[in-house]
Protein backbone atom coordinates (compact mmCIF):
# COMPACT_ATOMS: atom_id res chain seq x y z
CA UNK A 1 0.00 0.00 0.00
CA UNK A 2 2.96 2.49 0.95
CA UNK A 3 4.58 1.33 -2.72
CA UNK A 4 1.18 2.30 -4.74
CA UNK A 5 0.39 5.34 -2.34
CA UNK A 6 4.11 7.15 -3.26
CA UNK A 7 3.68 5.66 -6.56
CA UNK A 8 0.52 7.48 -7.16
CA UNK A 9 1.51 10.79 -5.24
CA UNK A 10 4.43 11.01 -7.74
CA UNK A 11 2.74 10.68 -10.59
CA UNK A 12 -0.34 13.44 -9.40
CA UNK A 13 2.48 16.03 -7.96
CA UNK A 14 4.41 15.76 -11.07
CA UNK A 15 1.45 16.59 -13.12
CA UNK A 16 0.89 20.00 -12.07
CA UNK A 17 4.73 20.79 -11.28
CA UNK A 18 6.41 19.06 -14.80
CA UNK A 19 4.36 21.70 -17.35
CA UNK A 20 5.83 24.96 -15.26
CA UNK A 21 7.90 27.01 -17.82
CA UNK A 22 8.46 24.46 -20.03
CA UNK A 23 6.96 23.54 -23.59
CA UNK A 24 4.02 21.23 -24.18
CA UNK A 25 6.06 19.14 -26.13
CA UNK A 26 8.82 19.25 -23.63
CA UNK A 27 6.66 17.90 -20.39
CA UNK A 28 4.61 15.94 -22.38
CA UNK A 29 7.82 13.80 -22.73
CA UNK A 30 8.54 14.00 -19.15
CA UNK A 31 5.22 12.93 -18.32
CA UNK A 32 5.31 10.01 -20.41
CA UNK A 33 8.81 8.97 -18.98
CA UNK A 34 7.35 9.54 -15.23
CA UNK A 35 3.74 7.79 -15.94
CA UNK A 36 5.56 4.66 -17.05
CA UNK A 37 8.48 4.54 -14.59
CA UNK A 38 7.47 6.69 -11.95
CA UNK A 39 10.75 6.35 -9.68
CA UNK A 40 13.51 6.35 -12.31
CA UNK A 41 11.22 8.95 -13.99
CA UNK A 42 11.17 11.85 -11.16
CA UNK A 43 15.38 10.73 -10.51
CA UNK A 44 15.93 11.77 -14.28
CA UNK A 45 13.57 14.28 -13.86
CA UNK A 46 15.23 15.71 -10.76
CA UNK A 47 18.92 15.52 -12.75
CA UNK A 48 17.88 16.54 -16.11
CA UNK A 49 15.14 18.49 -15.91
CA UNK A 50 16.31 21.63 -15.46
CA UNK A 51 17.97 23.35 -18.54
CA UNK A 52 18.64 26.45 -16.63
CA UNK A 53 22.25 27.80 -15.92
CA UNK A 54 23.17 28.42 -12.29
CA UNK A 55 21.78 32.00 -10.54
CA UNK A 56 25.51 33.13 -10.63
CA UNK A 57 26.00 32.56 -14.60
CA UNK A 58 22.46 33.71 -15.53
CA UNK A 59 23.46 37.41 -13.70
CA UNK A 60 26.72 37.24 -15.20
CA UNK A 61 25.14 36.50 -18.76
CA UNK A 62 22.49 39.53 -17.86
CA UNK A 63 25.30 41.82 -16.76
CA UNK A 64 27.24 41.36 -20.28
CA UNK A 65 23.76 41.86 -21.92
CA UNK A 66 23.08 45.59 -20.20
CA UNK A 67 26.17 46.65 -20.34
CA UNK A 68 26.58 45.88 -24.67
CA UNK A 69 23.02 47.40 -25.53
CA UNK A 70 24.84 50.21 -23.38
CA UNK A 71 27.77 50.60 -24.71
CA UNK A 72 26.56 50.17 -28.28
CA UNK A 73 23.33 51.84 -28.08
CA UNK A 74 24.35 54.95 -30.29
CA UNK A 75 24.77 52.77 -33.68
CA UNK A 76 22.78 53.05 -36.30
CA UNK A 77 21.92 49.93 -38.49
CA UNK A 78 24.48 49.68 -41.14
CA UNK A 79 23.22 51.31 -44.89
CA UNK A 80 23.33 47.69 -46.08
CA UNK A 81 20.75 46.63 -44.14
CA UNK A 82 18.59 49.80 -45.10
CA UNK A 83 18.79 48.67 -48.60
CA UNK A 84 17.47 45.08 -47.83
CA UNK A 85 13.96 43.98 -46.86
CA UNK A 86 12.30 45.60 -44.09
CA UNK A 87 12.54 42.12 -42.39
CA UNK A 88 16.33 42.42 -41.78
CA UNK A 89 16.13 45.59 -39.83
CA UNK A 90 13.26 44.03 -37.91
CA UNK A 91 15.25 40.98 -37.52
CA UNK A 92 18.46 42.82 -36.67
CA UNK A 93 16.51 44.51 -34.03
CA UNK A 94 14.78 41.81 -32.57
CA UNK A 95 18.24 39.91 -32.06
CA UNK A 96 19.76 43.29 -30.36
CA UNK A 97 16.79 43.11 -28.10
CA UNK A 98 17.49 39.56 -27.29
CA UNK A 99 21.03 39.60 -26.86
CA UNK A 100 22.43 43.22 -26.93
CA UNK A 101 24.77 42.89 -29.79
CA UNK A 102 24.70 45.33 -32.77
CA UNK A 103 24.85 44.28 -36.37
CA UNK A 104 28.37 45.82 -38.31
CA UNK A 105 29.39 46.07 -41.24
CA UNK A 106 32.71 47.08 -42.70
CA UNK A 107 33.53 43.00 -42.72
CA UNK A 108 35.11 39.79 -44.55
CA UNK A 109 34.65 36.89 -45.11
CA UNK A 110 35.98 33.71 -45.73
CA UNK A 111 34.24 30.27 -46.57
CA UNK A 112 36.27 27.12 -45.84
CA UNK A 113 35.13 23.92 -46.35
CA UNK A 114 38.40 22.25 -46.60
CA UNK A 115 39.24 20.83 -43.33
CA UNK A 116 42.96 20.94 -42.97
CA UNK A 117 42.68 23.53 -44.66
CA UNK A 118 41.04 25.50 -41.92
CA UNK A 119 43.12 24.30 -39.53
CA UNK A 120 46.16 25.21 -41.63
CA UNK A 121 44.97 29.15 -41.90
CA UNK A 122 44.16 29.07 -38.35
CA UNK A 123 47.73 28.38 -37.50
CA UNK A 124 48.78 30.36 -39.91
CA UNK A 125 46.66 33.52 -38.42
CA UNK A 126 48.08 32.15 -34.40
CA UNK A 127 51.47 31.80 -36.01
CA UNK A 128 51.20 36.12 -36.51
CA UNK A 129 49.53 36.85 -33.40
CA UNK A 130 51.29 39.59 -31.31
CA UNK A 131 48.80 40.14 -28.09
CA UNK A 132 46.52 37.45 -27.32
CA UNK A 133 44.34 34.45 -29.18
CA UNK A 134 41.03 33.28 -27.65
CA UNK A 135 40.33 29.84 -28.31
CA UNK A 136 36.75 28.19 -27.26
CA UNK A 137 35.70 24.87 -28.83
CA UNK A 138 33.34 21.90 -27.90
CA UNK A 139 35.62 19.28 -28.50
CA UNK A 140 39.12 19.23 -28.63
CA UNK A 141 41.70 16.11 -29.21
CA UNK A 142 45.27 15.55 -30.20
CA UNK A 143 46.15 14.20 -33.50
CA UNK A 144 46.35 10.53 -33.16
CA UNK A 145 49.09 8.51 -35.66
CA UNK A 146 48.77 8.11 -38.80
CA UNK A 147 46.26 11.09 -38.66
CA UNK A 148 48.57 14.17 -38.60
CA UNK A 149 48.21 17.64 -39.71
CA UNK A 150 44.87 18.77 -38.31
CA UNK A 151 44.14 19.97 -34.67
CA UNK A 152 48.26 19.24 -33.50
CA UNK A 153 49.17 21.77 -36.35
CA UNK A 154 46.67 24.50 -33.85
CA UNK A 155 47.70 23.32 -30.59
CA UNK A 156 51.65 23.42 -31.62
CA UNK A 157 50.96 27.20 -32.99
CA UNK A 158 48.89 27.94 -29.85
CA UNK A 159 52.31 26.57 -28.21
CA UNK A 160 54.54 28.88 -30.29
CA UNK A 161 52.56 31.72 -29.50
CA UNK A 162 53.19 31.38 -25.27
CA UNK A 163 56.95 30.63 -25.92
CA UNK A 164 57.30 34.18 -27.72
CA UNK A 165 54.58 36.10 -24.77
CA UNK A 166 51.42 36.20 -26.20
CA UNK A 167 48.37 35.68 -24.20
CA UNK A 168 46.75 32.30 -25.19
CA UNK A 169 43.34 31.65 -23.47
CA UNK A 170 41.58 28.24 -23.89
CA UNK A 171 37.65 26.88 -23.18
CA UNK A 172 36.66 23.38 -24.25
CA UNK A 173 33.49 21.42 -23.01
CA UNK A 174 33.78 19.56 -20.53
CA UNK A 175 31.81 16.20 -20.97
CA UNK A 176 32.22 16.82 -25.18
CA UNK A 177 36.02 16.81 -25.07
CA UNK A 178 36.46 14.38 -21.93
CA UNK A 179 34.66 11.53 -24.09
CA UNK A 180 37.62 11.73 -26.77
CA UNK A 181 40.36 9.64 -26.64
CA UNK A 182 43.46 10.70 -25.25
CA UNK A 183 41.65 13.23 -22.96
CA UNK A 184 44.45 12.99 -20.43
CA UNK A 185 47.21 13.08 -22.58
CA UNK A 186 45.44 16.10 -24.02
CA UNK A 187 45.26 18.16 -20.62
CA UNK A 188 48.83 16.63 -20.06
CA UNK A 189 49.88 18.65 -23.26
CA UNK A 190 48.40 21.83 -22.53
CA UNK A 191 49.71 22.02 -19.04
CA UNK A 192 52.69 21.18 -20.60
CA UNK A 193 52.57 24.11 -23.17
CA UNK A 194 52.02 26.36 -20.63
CA UNK A 195 47.91 27.32 -22.15
CA UNK A 196 45.55 28.72 -19.71
CA UNK A 197 42.77 26.38 -19.95
CA UNK A 198 39.25 26.11 -18.55
CA UNK A 199 36.63 23.29 -18.39
CA UNK A 200 33.29 24.77 -20.09
CA UNK A 201 30.06 23.74 -17.74
CA UNK A 202 32.35 20.67 -15.99
CA UNK A 203 30.68 18.16 -14.05
CA UNK A 204 32.76 17.42 -11.25
CA UNK A 205 30.41 17.78 -7.95
CA UNK A 206 33.34 16.11 -5.50
CA UNK A 207 34.67 19.99 -6.40
CA UNK A 208 31.44 21.63 -6.41
CA UNK A 209 30.90 22.50 -9.97
CA UNK A 210 27.71 20.56 -11.12
CA UNK A 211 24.90 21.75 -13.59
CA UNK A 212 22.57 19.49 -15.26
CA UNK A 213 24.82 17.23 -16.89
CA UNK A 214 23.50 17.15 -20.87
CA UNK A 215 24.11 21.09 -20.73
CA UNK A 216 26.80 21.63 -23.27
CA UNK A 217 29.19 24.69 -25.10
CA UNK A 218 28.61 23.80 -28.46
CA UNK A 219 30.41 26.98 -29.36
CA UNK A 220 33.71 27.23 -32.20
CA UNK A 221 35.74 29.89 -32.56
CA UNK A 222 39.40 31.15 -32.86
CA UNK A 223 40.37 35.17 -32.12
CA UNK A 224 43.38 36.44 -32.71
CA UNK A 225 44.44 39.79 -31.59
CA UNK A 226 40.68 41.00 -32.00
CA UNK A 227 41.28 41.88 -35.82
CA UNK A 228 40.84 38.10 -37.35
CA UNK A 229 38.23 35.68 -36.07
CA UNK A 230 37.07 32.20 -37.20
CA UNK A 231 33.26 30.18 -36.62
CA UNK A 232 31.10 27.55 -37.72
CA UNK A 233 30.88 23.90 -37.60
CA UNK A 234 34.30 22.24 -37.04
CA UNK A 235 35.43 20.90 -33.94
CA UNK A 236 39.59 21.03 -33.15
CA UNK A 237 39.85 17.63 -33.92
CA UNK A 238 40.66 15.20 -36.92
CA UNK A 239 37.68 14.65 -38.90
CA UNK A 240 37.44 11.00 -38.11
CA UNK A 241 36.66 12.33 -34.43
CA UNK A 242 39.28 9.57 -32.96
CA UNK A 243 36.85 7.03 -33.16
CA UNK A 244 37.64 3.50 -33.99
CA UNK A 245 34.48 2.97 -35.72
CA UNK A 246 34.17 6.31 -37.81
CA UNK A 247 38.04 5.20 -39.27
CA UNK A 248 36.78 1.76 -40.27
CA UNK A 249 33.58 2.59 -42.25
CA UNK A 250 36.18 5.65 -43.75
CA UNK A 251 33.54 8.13 -42.33
CA UNK A 252 34.48 11.74 -41.87
CA UNK A 253 32.72 14.79 -40.40
CA UNK A 254 32.46 17.08 -43.16
CA UNK A 255 32.21 21.05 -41.90
CA UNK A 256 32.18 24.51 -42.81
CA UNK A 257 34.25 27.34 -40.66
CA UNK A 258 34.61 30.98 -41.98
CA UNK A 259 37.68 33.13 -41.52
CA UNK A 260 36.48 36.55 -40.40
CA UNK A 261 38.08 40.04 -40.01
CA UNK A 262 36.57 43.63 -39.15
CA UNK A 263 34.28 44.91 -36.48
CA UNK A 264 32.07 41.35 -36.08
CA UNK A 265 35.47 40.12 -34.83
CA UNK A 266 34.97 42.45 -31.58
CA UNK A 267 31.68 40.60 -31.04
CA UNK A 268 32.97 36.98 -31.11
CA UNK A 269 35.26 38.23 -28.71
CA UNK A 270 32.74 39.28 -26.34
CA UNK A 271 30.42 35.93 -26.07
CA UNK A 272 34.45 34.34 -25.43
CA UNK A 273 34.77 36.88 -22.42
CA UNK A 274 31.29 35.95 -21.41
CA UNK A 275 32.26 32.25 -21.24
CA UNK A 276 35.46 32.70 -19.36
CA UNK A 277 33.77 35.40 -16.66
CA UNK A 278 31.50 32.21 -16.13
CA UNK A 279 34.17 29.72 -15.75
CA UNK A 280 36.47 31.92 -13.94
CA UNK A 281 35.24 35.47 -12.51
CA UNK A 282 37.86 37.49 -14.48
CA UNK A 283 36.47 40.14 -16.62
CA UNK A 284 38.41 40.67 -19.92
CA UNK A 285 36.41 42.88 -21.46
CA UNK A 286 39.77 46.17 -21.05
CA UNK A 287 42.33 43.05 -22.01
CA UNK A 288 40.33 42.80 -25.59
CA UNK A 289 40.75 44.96 -28.49
CA UNK A 290 37.37 45.96 -29.00
CA UNK A 291 35.94 48.23 -31.91
CA UNK A 292 37.38 51.39 -33.24
CA UNK A 293 35.84 54.60 -34.32
CA UNK A 294 37.86 53.86 -38.20
CA UNK A 295 36.04 50.66 -38.52
CA UNK A 296 32.26 52.39 -37.25
CA UNK A 297 33.14 54.80 -39.94
CA UNK A 298 34.16 51.96 -42.53
CA UNK A 299 31.39 50.99 -44.27
CA UNK A 300 33.17 48.74 -47.19
CA UNK A 301 31.99 45.64 -46.75
CA UNK A 302 29.11 43.72 -46.00
CA UNK A 303 27.27 43.55 -42.29
CA UNK A 304 27.52 40.70 -40.06
CA UNK A 305 25.70 40.15 -36.21
CA UNK A 306 26.63 37.69 -34.26
CA UNK A 307 23.55 35.48 -32.38
CA UNK A 308 25.02 33.49 -29.31
CA UNK A 309 22.17 31.40 -27.61
CA UNK A 310 21.74 28.88 -25.08
CA UNK A 311 20.52 28.84 -21.52
CA UNK A 312 22.00 31.53 -20.28
CA UNK A 313 19.42 33.46 -22.21
CA UNK A 314 15.35 32.92 -21.55
CA UNK A 315 14.07 33.63 -24.84
CA UNK A 316 15.95 31.24 -27.10
CA UNK A 317 17.55 33.86 -29.40
CA UNK A 318 18.43 31.28 -32.52
CA UNK A 319 15.09 29.53 -32.60
CA UNK A 320 13.76 33.30 -32.81
CA UNK A 321 15.93 34.75 -35.31
CA UNK A 322 15.54 31.45 -37.59
CA UNK A 323 11.87 31.25 -37.31
CA UNK A 324 11.53 34.88 -38.25
CA UNK A 325 13.51 34.62 -41.12
CA UNK A 326 11.60 31.66 -42.37
CA UNK A 327 8.34 33.33 -41.93
CA UNK A 328 9.73 36.45 -44.07
CA UNK A 329 10.93 33.95 -47.15
CA UNK A 330 9.98 35.21 -50.27
CA UNK A 331 11.32 33.10 -52.90
CA UNK A 332 14.04 29.95 -51.43
CA UNK A 333 14.79 28.77 -48.32
CA UNK A 334 17.94 26.54 -48.23
CA UNK A 335 19.06 24.72 -45.20
CA UNK A 336 21.86 22.35 -44.13
CA UNK A 337 21.72 20.94 -40.90
CA UNK A 338 23.09 17.63 -39.58
CA UNK A 339 19.97 17.08 -36.85
CA UNK A 340 16.79 18.24 -37.99
CA UNK A 341 14.61 18.18 -34.82
CA UNK A 342 12.02 21.04 -35.57
CA UNK A 343 10.13 22.39 -32.60
CA UNK A 344 6.32 22.44 -33.52
CA UNK A 345 6.96 26.68 -34.12
CA UNK A 346 9.74 25.85 -36.38
CA UNK A 347 7.79 23.11 -38.19
CA UNK A 348 5.16 25.50 -38.84
CA UNK A 349 7.52 27.85 -40.23
CA UNK A 350 9.43 25.49 -42.91
CA UNK A 351 6.03 23.59 -43.70
CA UNK A 352 4.40 27.11 -43.79
CA UNK A 353 6.89 28.94 -46.19
CA UNK A 354 6.62 26.00 -48.59
CA UNK A 355 3.04 26.18 -48.63
CA UNK A 356 3.03 29.61 -50.41
CA UNK A 357 5.42 28.90 -53.20
CA UNK A 358 8.70 29.22 -51.47
CA UNK A 359 11.04 26.88 -52.41
CA UNK A 360 11.89 25.09 -49.43
CA UNK A 361 15.28 23.12 -49.37
CA UNK A 362 17.11 21.14 -46.32
CA UNK A 363 20.25 18.70 -46.25
CA UNK A 364 20.63 16.38 -44.07
CA UNK A 365 22.44 13.43 -43.32
CA UNK A 366 21.28 9.96 -44.83
CA UNK A 367 23.09 8.04 -41.50
CA UNK A 368 23.74 10.39 -38.82
CA UNK A 369 26.10 9.58 -35.90
CA UNK A 370 23.44 9.64 -33.14
CA UNK A 371 21.00 6.88 -33.42
CA UNK A 372 18.16 8.32 -31.43
CA UNK A 373 18.66 11.32 -33.52
CA UNK A 374 18.06 9.80 -36.76
CA UNK A 375 14.99 8.54 -35.78
CA UNK A 376 13.82 11.73 -34.22
CA UNK A 377 14.88 13.98 -37.56
CA UNK A 378 12.79 10.70 -39.93
CA UNK A 379 9.76 11.19 -37.85
CA UNK A 380 9.25 14.76 -39.30
CA UNK A 381 10.02 13.61 -42.81
CA UNK A 382 6.88 12.81 -44.05
CA UNK A 383 5.11 16.35 -43.11
CA UNK A 384 7.72 18.27 -44.59
CA UNK A 385 7.59 16.19 -48.20
CA UNK A 386 3.45 16.52 -47.51
CA UNK A 387 4.09 20.26 -47.93
CA UNK A 388 6.26 20.43 -50.33
CA UNK A 389 9.80 21.00 -48.47
CA UNK A 390 12.59 19.44 -50.52
CA UNK A 391 14.77 16.91 -48.48
CA UNK A 392 18.23 16.04 -50.09
CA UNK A 393 20.12 13.39 -47.98
CA UNK A 394 23.91 13.60 -48.09
CA UNK A 395 25.20 9.99 -48.54
CA UNK A 396 27.02 7.95 -45.59
CA UNK A 397 29.48 6.99 -44.46
CA UNK A 398 29.99 10.84 -43.91
CA UNK A 399 28.29 12.90 -42.03
CA UNK A 400 27.48 16.17 -43.21
CA UNK A 401 28.28 18.26 -40.49
CA UNK A 402 28.07 22.16 -41.49
CA UNK A 403 25.45 24.45 -40.17
CA UNK A 404 24.30 27.25 -42.23
CA UNK A 405 20.93 28.46 -44.68
CA UNK A 406 20.34 31.25 -46.66
CA UNK A 407 16.95 33.11 -47.71
CA UNK A 408 15.89 34.59 -51.30
CA UNK A 409 19.06 36.73 -51.93
CA UNK A 410 18.95 38.65 -48.42
CA UNK A 411 20.60 37.12 -45.82
CA UNK A 412 22.21 33.94 -44.68
CA UNK A 413 23.19 31.99 -41.23
CA UNK A 414 26.02 29.83 -40.23
CA UNK A 415 27.59 28.91 -37.23
CA UNK A 416 27.55 26.19 -34.54
CA UNK A 417 23.67 25.82 -34.06
CA UNK A 418 21.80 22.73 -35.33
CA UNK A 419 18.12 23.00 -36.18
CA UNK A 420 17.31 20.60 -33.06
CA UNK A 421 15.72 21.38 -29.60
CA UNK A 422 19.19 20.88 -28.03
CA UNK A 423 20.58 23.62 -29.67
CA UNK A 424 17.55 25.78 -29.30
CA UNK A 425 17.13 25.63 -25.30
CA UNK A 426 20.28 22.84 -23.88
CA UNK A 427 23.25 24.28 -26.03
CA UNK A 428 25.52 27.15 -25.42
CA UNK A 429 25.81 28.14 -29.60
CA UNK A 430 26.95 31.17 -31.37
CA UNK A 431 25.61 31.94 -34.96
CA UNK A 432 26.51 34.37 -37.41
CA UNK A 433 23.87 36.43 -39.65
CA UNK A 434 25.45 37.76 -42.68
CA UNK A 435 23.39 40.71 -44.90
CA UNK A 436 23.77 41.25 -48.97
CA UNK A 437 23.45 39.38 -51.86
CA UNK A 438 27.32 38.46 -52.53
CA UNK A 439 27.86 36.66 -49.28
CA UNK A 440 24.30 34.68 -50.04
CA UNK A 441 25.63 33.56 -53.20
CA UNK A 442 28.96 32.49 -51.92
CA UNK A 443 27.02 30.32 -49.22
CA UNK A 444 24.48 28.97 -51.75
CA UNK A 445 27.73 28.07 -53.61
CA UNK A 446 28.50 25.41 -50.88
CA UNK A 447 25.19 24.58 -50.54
CA UNK A 448 25.39 23.56 -54.34
CA UNK A 449 28.58 21.27 -53.61
CA UNK A 450 26.99 19.71 -50.86
CA UNK A 451 23.79 19.49 -52.47
CA UNK A 452 25.29 17.82 -55.70
CA UNK A 453 26.60 14.97 -53.83
CA UNK A 454 22.94 14.34 -52.24
CA UNK A 455 20.40 12.26 -52.98
CA UNK A 456 16.92 13.90 -53.65
CA UNK A 457 14.02 12.05 -51.34
CA UNK A 458 10.66 11.70 -52.93
CA UNK A 459 7.62 11.39 -51.20
CA UNK A 460 6.74 7.86 -52.81
CA UNK A 461 10.08 6.15 -51.99
CA UNK A 462 9.85 7.66 -48.40
CA UNK A 463 6.45 6.45 -47.69
CA UNK A 464 7.17 2.61 -48.87
CA UNK A 465 9.52 2.32 -46.02
CA UNK A 466 8.59 -0.60 -43.82
CA UNK A 467 6.47 -0.57 -40.90
CA UNK A 468 8.73 -1.30 -37.76
CA UNK A 469 10.92 1.77 -39.15
CA UNK A 470 8.26 4.24 -39.26
CA UNK A 471 7.48 2.76 -35.53
CA UNK A 472 10.46 2.91 -34.77
CA UNK A 473 11.22 6.75 -35.71
CA UNK A 474 7.74 7.57 -34.02
CA UNK A 475 9.17 6.24 -30.86
CA UNK A 476 12.27 8.62 -30.21
CA UNK A 477 9.98 11.20 -31.61
CA UNK A 478 8.47 11.05 -28.08
CA UNK A 479 11.97 11.91 -27.01
CA UNK A 480 12.78 14.44 -29.42
CA UNK A 481 12.22 17.16 -26.91
CA UNK A 482 14.52 15.61 -24.44
CA UNK A 483 17.37 14.91 -26.82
Amino acid sequence: MLFITADMAIRIALLGIVPGNRRPAVAMAWLLIIFFLPIPGLLLFLLLGSFRLGGQRRSRQVAVNSELRRATGHLDLPDQVGAAPDYVGANTRLTRRLTGFPILDGNTFEYLTDYRLTFHKMADDIDRAQHYVNVMFYIIGTDPKGRQGYADLVLDAMARAVKRGVTVRLIFDHIGTARVNGYRELLRRLEADGIEYYRSLPVRPWRGQYQRPDLRNHRKMVIIDGLVGYSGSINLIEPGYKRSSAHRLARNWQDMMARMAGPSVASLDVVFATDWFSETGRQLQQELRGVTESEIDNHEGPAAQIIPSGPGFSQENNLRAFNHLFYSAMETIRVVTPYLVPDDTMLYALTSAAQRGVRVEVLVVRRADQVAVQHAQQSYYEALLRAGVHIYRYPDPDVLHAKLFTIDDDVGVFGSSNMDMRSFSLNLEVSVMVVGSEEVAKLDGIIDMYQSQCEHLMLRDWLARPRHKRWLDNVFRLTSALQ
